[in-house]
């Protein structure tokens, strides 16, 4: 399988006021992303998850290390990988279909064009009936169902995606975490998938989206153990009650424990 992302011993300082402030995010990290594939990111509070999605978005420049996308260096941002944020990051003053479009006429798509395009991300999420309602008009889970088309509406060939079911509830985050698989084509044969890094807190989540799980250290964040997922794909909800889901969750809970504990109490 090819490869997509690469990072080889990438290293990422925040500078304070003084020396001592300084605050190192990653260190050393090593991960490789394949093509078409679905990796989660866990690991305890703070120990640089986001630090290498905006890395790998070009929205942070790494200190240390290689990044790499089709083996090209990751300087800056770039219409090939579009990312999701926890907090929606819509345009209140835009409709929802506005705020799809958005991406669109960043790459200088003609309007027709934009809208035809718009329109099939707009009812692939289900949101035909709300394309000329503002963000305030819409409840969490409709608005994070915005954002995503938006993300796959400029047709990236990487998907990143930071803690985007962290702010809606419980059930909406089931119902959304099946909505992520439909949209990244998990049905379709794996060359004609998206490539999903995902970070998330909930170890439950990632066993249910993943085909890998990249458990990190606590900071400065390293890369701890690769876990393969073996649960069958298409994910079905009965598989949250099968004895090997419950197994795996635990296990990756056991990789993270002391580091997690340690973090809150720091």
């Amino acid at each position: 399988m090819a490869v997509k992302v690469e990072a080889v011993g990438v290293g990422k300082r925040y500078d304070g006021r003084r020396p001592s402030d300084a605050i190192v995010a990653l260190r050393d990290f090593t991960l490789q992303i394949f093509a078409g594939e679905f990796l989660a990111i866990v690991g305890p509070s703070g120990c640089g998850k986001s630090t290498f999605l905006n890395a790998v978005a070009g929205l942070e420049r790494i200190d240390e290390g290689r990044l790499f996308m089709d083996g090209v260096p990751i300087t800056k941002a770039g219409a090939d990988r579009g990312v999701c944020f926890q907090d929606f990051a819509l345009f209140p003053w835009m409709t929802v279909r506005e705020n799809v479009e958005f991406s669109l006429e960043a790459q200088g798509r003609p309007r027709a064009e934009r809208r035809e395009i718009a329109r099939k991300y707009i009812e692939l999420v289900q949101l035909s009936r709300f394309e000329d309602r503002y963000p305030y008009e819409l409840s969490g889970g409709m608005k994070q169902r915005c954002a995503l088309a938006r993300l796959v509406a400029g047709d990236p060939a990487v998907l990143l995606m930071d803690e985007p079911l962290a702010s809606v509830d419980a059930q909406t985050r089931l119902i959304l975490q099946n909505e992520i698989l439909r949209i990244w084509g998990e049905n379709r044969p794996t060359a004609q998938r998206k490539t999903v890094i995902f970070v998330t807190h909930s170890i439950d989540e990632a066993v249910f989206l993943a085909d890998r799980i990249a458990v990190m250290t606590s900071r400065p964040g390293q890369l701890k153990e690769i876990v393969v997922n073996p649960l069958p794909r298409p994910r079905e909800e009965r598989l949250r009650g099968e004895p090997t889901f419950s197994r795996l969750t635990m296990d990756i809970w056991d990789l993270i424990r002391d580091a997690a504990v340690k973090a809150i109490e720091t």
